[in-house]
């Protein structure tokens, strides 16, 4: 073989094997070496969320109905929040949206132990315990239960009414 024939050969070989090298997954970063932190992306509820948090109850229904997502259990909780904690608080509406986020998402932490608070206002106890027994099946000792059941006690202490 001429010299120019073999260099084409190995010309060819090596970008062959360029590519092959090119289209192989990066090599595994070592032990020691931290994965980068992923990038935290803002939520469509999150300033609906920081809203609530203040206590900014009309600027929290306003966003909330902004967003319009009636198909999000998180979203009718959320609804049915505010709607129970305005002033005057509208009990229809906040029953509504928790009825509708647990038809959603049976087993919705918030708007099961926010709808039992939402009984208790009522004075419904017994719809109230109905929603702890259910949260106590959804999560065996979560915080949403355990508030729950702290305002169940409050309210037999305090004579059948609700106390905040």
């Amino acid at each position: 073989m001429s010299n120019r024939l073999l260099w084409g050969a190995r010309t060819a070989s090596i970008a062959v094997a360029v590519c092959f090298a090119a289209a192989m997954p990066p090599a595994a970063t070592a032990a020691d070496t931290p994965a980068p932190e992923p990038v935290a992306r803002a939520q469509p509820l999150d300033k609906a969320r920081a809203l609530i948090a203040a206590k900014q109850w009309p600027a929290s229904l306003a966003e909330l109905k902004r967003l319009d997502l009636r198909g999000s259990a998180d979203w009718q909780n959320l609804m049915g929040y505010v709607s129970r904690k305005s002033s005057p608080p509208d009990l229809a509406a906040a029953e509504t949206h928790y009825n509708e986020a647990l038809r959603l998402e049976p087993a919705h932490r918030g708007a099961l132990e926010y709808s039992g608070e939402l009984y208790l206002m009522k004075g419904d106890l017994a719809q109230a315990e109905a929603r702890l027994a259910t949260l106590a099946q959804a999560c065996n000792r979560c915080e949403e239960q355990a508030d729950l059941a702290a305002a169940v006690a409050r309210y037999k202490a305090n004579g059948n009414r609700y106390q905040p």
